[in-house]
């Protein structure tokens, strides 16, 4: 794949009480970039959701945090590539990855929706199509499916949540690379740095 990515939505739950859990990891990581690069966000209701338009490395983008709940991303994520009339293959979907530890990212192109409900509503929202990147956040897993619900609810341990930081610090790093489609130097430097 050497589309350049146009969009980047960062997936999680709205409101306070979700904030800072392990399910926002994508959500998470679009507001660490959006700082980074100064690009404001502001709600729109056409979006469903906080969006923002800037620069990264000489490259127009933009970013959206979907404020619906996570098993209603797509409505947020088809709204804006309708709109903005931006192919699923341009678009970078950010989420939490239980199956990647702590401290690991990895980016990933196409593919199912491995359970994640934000994926899954995602992927229905644009007429079924797996075409779009994912950069997957490693939160871990609790060991038990029946555990899962709670867990990715919950706040991780500090040292859990220093890992995590780590990783969306150094997944923003690759960023450039792919607003370029560059994927195969993406996809290597991120897989070194979080080895």
């Amino acid at each position: 794949m050497d589309t350049p990515i146009q969009l980047i939505v960062g997936l999680g739950n709205p409101g306070s009480r979700y904030e800072g859990t392990r399910h926002n990891a994508g959500a998470d990581f679009v507001l660490a970039l959006a700082r980074c690069h100064n690009i404001s966000l502001k709600q729109e209701a056409k979006f469903f959701g906080e969006t923002g338009r800037g620069t990264i490395d000489n490259r127009d983008i933009r970013l959206l945090i979907p404020s619906t709940y996570m098993n209603r991303s797509g409505q947020a994520v088809s709204a804006a590539a309708r709109f903005y009339n931006i192919p699923p293959e341009a678009i970078l979907v950010v989420h939490d990855e239980l199956d990647l530890n702590p401290g690991t990212a990895r980016l990933k192109l196409g593919g199912g929706h491995g359970g994640h409900n934000g994926l899954r509503d995602t992927i229905k929202a644009l007429g079924n199509n797996k075409g779009f990147a994912r950069l997957r956040i490693g939160i871990g897993h609790p060991g038990h499916a029946d555990d899962v619900v709670d867990f990715v609810l919950k706040k991780a341990s500090k040292n859990e949540q220093l890992l995590i930081d780590e990783s969306i610090h150094e997944a923003i790093r690759i960023i450039p690379d792919t607003l370029k489609g560059q994927w195969n130097d993406a996809m290597k430097k991120l897989h070194t740095a979080s080895a």
